[in-house]
């Protein structure tokens, strides 16, 4: 019963720091970690601890799995050049410096502990990234690589953690060892990923129960990661490909009343669990900072170093991994040359997350199965106060880089241009399907249906048109609103004076909603 009433109040404050977020303008998992890092010192309320089996197989993977849906996978395709330089290329080369910078520092422990800290540290986080990406309103390019690095860089990172951790354990590792380790993960956990997300796509194009469709789909992630781990692979590559896999075909799987249910579940399932995720690592600081055996002035000098390193090293090697391969003439002719302004943005987006939290955990004991002696515990704070850190110093001020730099999203017009040019076929085809299907309805339904048509083409070339007057469109969703509002007040006192039954009000109410649901599309 504790147990059960600790996770209501830690949901409970979750929801309230994410509405007071919301609230300030500020973004959620910045305002859940400082409340976390306040409620840590506040006398007697219940201390936090995360086992790393449950962020690696509980919490991150319905997490990455939501992020993959949501991602482009043509746009995921277009830059997979610099998705790979920054998942593949900077995590690597961050733990190796972060790794022998660390030693020098702290030269009697072992070269292979001080590593895997640099891999703990090394990969921004997915929830982190995303979220402050979209609330800034970045260009949608620099949105997807940023998402991409975030979804492919955990299975670097927590590879080179394992390696590490052999190695301190006294195994032997090499170029050959790592590369075949690499291999059986990463290749592994792809075909995994691309088996699985293919039965789930059979199973989903069976099932014509939109519960039976989310009931799948909230399955279809933990069976991905379970089987992953049982075959010692990459259980984030797994989840990563299944999840772009489906979110590609996911408008041919499953019915719209599917969609719009599965929308709704996993937008409360990530909102939950990014809120509860933040809101712990900050209320796990105690019992972190309690258990340093190391001196002060050891564990700041450490702290200050990885993190400046992090952030230069995520610097240096943007430039150059930007500017450099469009030197070569086939990917000059097909990129056009980002400005200095969109590395500078990229590279001060190096938050830290749920990964690190949870590779901090996994690293051995010392003195167990042969594994030296080596500060654990600092190196476990080291990974903790570079969350808080990239999140308070990076997170609150990459606004003010985007907006200092003049880094905007992608221009609407552009969008609605676009859109009403798609629209304008995709209006022509309904019509066209209408004359073919129409033999033998009632005229009035016809003329009803080819309105319905020009109305929704009308509005999408009306986002083009002036915002300073209201558009026939507008005018019409506000008004039907009111409509509709009335409409349900009559329901209602209906039904309270038992003119009609509950069910018949909740037929109706669907109905209403739904209608209201489409005017709000339309205002988007």
């Amino acid at each position: 019963m504790e147990g059960i009433i600790d996770t209501v109040v830690l949901v409970a404050i979750s929801v309230v720091g994410a509405a007071l977020a919301r609230r300030l303008g500020f973004v959620a998992p910045l305002v859940l970690l400082v409340a976390g890092l306040g409620l840590s010192y506040v006398p007697g309320f219940p201390e936090a601890h995360l086992e790393p089996e449950l962020v690696l197989i509980g919490i991150l993977p319905p997490l990455l799995y939501v992020a993959a849906l949501q991602t482009s996978v043509p746009a995921f395709r277009l830059a997979l050049r610099p998705i790979l330089l920054l998942a593949v290329g900077l995590v690597v080369l961050t733990a190796l410096v972060i790794g022998y910078l660390v030693h020098m520092l702290l030269p009697e422990v072992p070269l292979a502990a001080c590593v895997a800290l640099g891999a703990i540290v090394a990969p921004p986080d997915a929830v982190s990234a995303t979220a402050i990406a979209r609330r800034v309103g970045l260009p949608r390019r620099v949105v997807t690589i940023l998402e991409g690095e975030s979804l492919l860089n955990d299975a670097t990172a927590l590879v080179m953690v394992r390696v590490a951790a052999g190695a301190l354990a006294g195994a032997a590792v090499g170029f050959a060892e790592i590369a075949g380790e690499v291999a059986l993960k990463a290749g592994g956990g792809l075909l995994i990923g691309f088996g699985f997300a293919v039965a789930a796509a059979w199973v989903h194009r069976k099932i014509e129960d939109p519960l039976l469709d989310d009931a799948v789909a909230l399955l279809t992630p933990f069976i991905v990661v379970i089987v992953a781990e049982e075959l010692h692979t990459s259980s984030v590559v797994a989840v990563v490909i299944a999840g772009l896999y489906l979110g590609h075909r996911i408008p041919y799987l499953l019915s719209a009343s599917s969609r719009l249910q599965m929308e709704a579940v996993w937008r409360l399932i990530n909102f939950l669990l990014e809120g509860v995720v933040f809101l712990l690592v900050g209320l796990q600081l105690r019992t972190v900072v309690s258990s340093i055996e190391t001196d002060m002035a050891t564990t700041v000098q450490v702290t200050a170093v990885v993190f400046g390193a992090l952030v230069l090293i995520r610097f240096l090697w943007m430039y150059p991994a930007t500017y450099l391969a469009r030197l070569i003439p086939r990917i000059r002719n097909r990129e056009d040359r980002p400005p200095p302004t969109v590395p500078t943005v990229i590279a001060w987006a190096g938050m830290r997350g749920v990964v690190t939290l949870a590779a901090a955990q996994t690293l051995p004991e010392p003195g167990v199965d042969g594994v030296p002696e080596y500060p654990r515990e600092l190196f476990v704070f080291v990974a903790f106060a570079i969350i808080v850190l990239t999140l308070l110093v990076q997170g609150t001020t990459l606004p003010w880089v985007a907006r200092r730099l003049r880094v905007r999203e992608d221009s609407s017009a552009e969008d609605a241009l676009a859109e009403a040019g798609v629209q304008h076929t995709a209006s022509r085809a309904a019509l066209e399907a209408l004359e073919q299907h129409a033999g033998g309805a009632p005229t009035s339904v016809v003329e009803r249906l080819r309105g319905l048509v020009e109305s929704r083409s009308n509005n999408a070339w009306e986002r083009l048109g002036s915002q300073e007057r209201e558009t026939p469109s507008a005018a019409y969703g506000r008004l039907r609103r009111e409509m509709i509002k009335a409409e349900r007040h009559v329901f209602k006192i209906a039904r309270n004076e038992g003119r009609i039954p509950e069910e018949v009000l909740v037929r109706a109410q669907r109905e209403l909603d739904l209608e209201e649901s489409q005017l709000q599309r339309s205002d988007d």
